[in-house]
């Protein structure tokens, strides 16, 4: 820290957080102002390198502002960066419960110096129960690539961070068939995916539906210990939880497809009894996990 009064921003800041007992938190688009600053490395451009870095990283949405001078400090990136848990649009219809003002020492002749926030209430189905539960779908159609190619293509998407990835086929115009190729991404990467996407399908436009909201379920991957044909092994399952329970139990399949080679077995018939025995030993309260 430079300073004493950021170690108290901090502190301050995360403390009335942490009071307000909220759910998510949305940062609209931060202004960072503009022209230079001198500090304790001479003079440098606004916004500071470090405040430059934090937003980088963070991915939080900036603009300039109205006004000359410094807007936004590095402290203050670096709370936004660690508040954040939604992008906006996160929610479509709110009510507003409290609005707070912190007003800075600084009086610009032509806008407020002051920072608003406000504490809003949603539907439950309106709000995102994590980070990750709103993404971007991309799309775009093809009807002069081959097989090989899209092949390749899903790999590399899913390779860069696609959440999902997948080609469907259809009757384009024309009479032409093709695929719809459609990926899943986060919208901090949807930009570089849909670069990607126009790069290995060589496609001219890519749709964006952004900030569609998805059902995200807790999940555990556990370790069983499973007998097939007399030999023993500890395999991995994966157990997504609903309400404290487990609804879907899956074995994972590079595992099973490995000790299915080892017996000369049919992979199926291994995923069933790696699955069989995983549900026994959850009834048995083998494993347990405690959600909401």
């Amino acid at each position: 820290m430079g300073a004493d009064d950021a170690i108290a921003d901090v502190i301050g800041a995360c403390t009335a957080l942490h009071t307000l007992h909220v759910d998510g938190v949305v940062i609209h688009p931060i202004a960072i102002g503009s022209g230079t600053i001198s500090g304790s490395h001479g003079t440098v451009p606004i916004p500071a390198p470090a405040t430059v870095a934090l937003l980088t990283e963070s991915g939080l949405p900036a603009i300039t502002g109205t006004g000359n001078g410094e807007l936004c400090t590095p402290t203050g990136a670096a709370l936004l960066a660690e508040f954040s848990t939604m992008r906006p649009p996160a929610f479509s219809a709110f009510t507003i419960l409290a609005a707070g003002y912190g007003a800075g020492t600084r009086d610009p002749p032509h806008t407020p110096n002051v920072l608003r926030a406000m504490v809003v209430e949603t539907t439950s189905d309106q709000m995102p129960e994590r980070a990750d539960d709103s993404v971007d779908v991309l799309e775009t159609n093809v009807d002069d690539v081959s097989g090989e190619v899209i092949a390749h293509a899903i790999t590399r998407f899913m390779d860069a961070g696609a959440r999902d990835a997948s080609a469907i086929s259809v009757i384009m115009k024309k009479g032409r068939p093709g695929y719809l190729i459609r990926v899943v991404c986060l919208p901090d990467t949807s930009r570089q995916m849909a670069e990607l996407m126009a790069c290995e399908l060589g496609t001219l436009g890519i749709r964006c539906i952004p900030f569609v909201h998805r059902f995200i379920a807790d999940r555990t991957v556990e370790q069983i210990d499973v007998e097939i044909a007399g030999q023993k092994r500890a395999v991995p399952v994966k157990c997504g939880w609903m309400h404290g329970s487990i609804y879907t139990l899956k074995a994972e399949f590079d595992p099973a497809r490995d000790w299915a080679a080892d017996l000369d077995m049919p992979v199926r018939d291994v995923i069933r009894a790696i699955e069989d025995t995983g549900w026994k030993a959850y009834q048995t309260g083998m494993f347990k996990k405690d959600v909401p």
